[in-house]
């Protein structure tokens, strides 16, 4: 494993650890995603320059052989026409460009293995990004509703933290003192106007008591 991966996967340990503690994970995922992001342009960059570095050495490699084959095909025909000398030449840069192609050859192989194995921690970086962003979306969800549910419990608390049937039982209590008041002065009413009418009865009870008596008084003065 290369050091950069090792230090990745430090890093999602460490994201890991710390999302246990986090009082807001959604802001904590954040910084995440944007230190991933900025490693995924780097590498992007690392790679593209990487690719570009392998396809000059292909070039390398590939005009080593070919020229290669060609100096070995010149010192045949040299061979051939008797002209020991120019195939002596021809040889010899046969054996610089097969030097050459050992060469490259290898620094070729080195840079496409190197270069697939960037390609791969790229590839790797960009799963983990979108992972990261998944749960990302999942715990802003989670976090909204934990927003929404302390908004509906404030309001709860404000308005609607009342006892409904105990407020309407106040009601009813108040309602109904006020009926036994209004009663109360009714019947108090009802029965001064009783008094008065037994007290006007009783009054023209004694007058008529009192006229009878002066009237028996009065024929009794007359007799005389």
């Amino acid at each position: 494993m290369s050091v950069f991966r090792r230090m990745r996967d430090i890093t999602v340990a460490t994201l890991n650890e710390r999302l246990e503690q986090s009082q807001d994970p959604v802001k904590l995922i954040d910084q995440f995603l944007r230190a991933t992001r900025d490693d995924i342009t780097e590498v992007e960059k690392l790679f593209q320059q990487y690719a570009s570095h392998t396809r000059q050495l292909k070039q390398q490699v590939d005009q080593a052989s070919s020229m290669k084959d060609k100096r070995e095909e010149q010192a045949i025909l040299a061979l051939k026409a008797g002209e020991d000398h120019l195939a002596k030449l021809a040889l010899q840069e046969k054996i610089i460009y097969e030097e050459k192609l050992e060469q490259y050859g290898g620094l070729f192989e080195d840079s496409r293995l190197s270069l697939r194995e960037l390609e791969n921690q790229m590839n790797d970086l960009k799963l983990e990004y979108q992972t990261v962003y998944s749960k990302r979306q999942y715990y802003s969800a989670r976090m909204e509703n934990i927003r929404l549910q302390q908004r509906m419990n404030q309001r709860m608390g404000e308005f609607g933290g009342k006892d409904v049937p105990k407020m309407f039982n106040q009601l009813e209590d108040r309602i109904t003192d006020w009926e036994l008041e209004t009663r109360s002065l009714r019947e108090l009413r009802r029965a001064g106007q009783d008094y008065l009418d037994q007290a006007g009865a009783s009054v023209s009870s004694v007058l008529e008591k009192e006229m009878a008596r002066l009237k028996e008084k009065l024929n009794n003065s007359g007799k005389e």
